[in-house]
């Protein structure tokens, strides 16, 4: 597994956990990184950035999903799925990530830890965010 993709996954955890348990303490959530990427720093950093990220842009983010999500609302959809398809959205929308690799790296995060119509509903979500947000580079 490539190690941004690890971090992609350390941090789709953490959203998780962060998602079903919002009191968790900060530094819970610091050794958790750490631990989880054997302390290499730019990959906690990466995760961390991520996490924050998500974090940061959370109702606005969860209100274009929303709007993409057809016949589902965030509250209705499996923990999972809800930060899988956060933490995809906000790679396309507020980073410079390019949109596939965010796509990809979401769905392959939906086919590991979802059900097995994640992936499938995961990529249908994002690719409608990518058209809407970046569609100069959905090639």
């Amino acid at each position: 597994m490539a190690r941004r993709s690890r971090a992609r996954e350390v941090a789709l955890q953490l959203l998780y956990a962060l998602d079903v348990n919002p009191q968790q303490h900060p530094d819970t959530a610091e050794e958790f990184l750490a631990r989880r990427l054997h302390r290499d720093r730019e990959l906690i950093q990466f995760a961390r950035s991520l996490v924050a990220g998500v974090q940061r842009n959370r109702e606005e983010i969860d209100e274009l999903l929303g709007a993409r999500s057809q016949n589902w609302t965030l509250d209705r959809m499996a923990a999972t799925d809800r930060n899988i398809l956060r933490l995809g959205a906000y790679e396309i929308v507020y980073t410079d990530a390019p949109p596939r690799v965010a796509i990809n790296e979401a769905v392959e995060l939906a086919k590991r830890f979802g059900t097995r119509h994640s992936a499938q509903f995961v990529n249908g979500v994002l690719d409608r965010v990518m058209h809407d947000f970046r569609p100069n580079d959905s090639s």
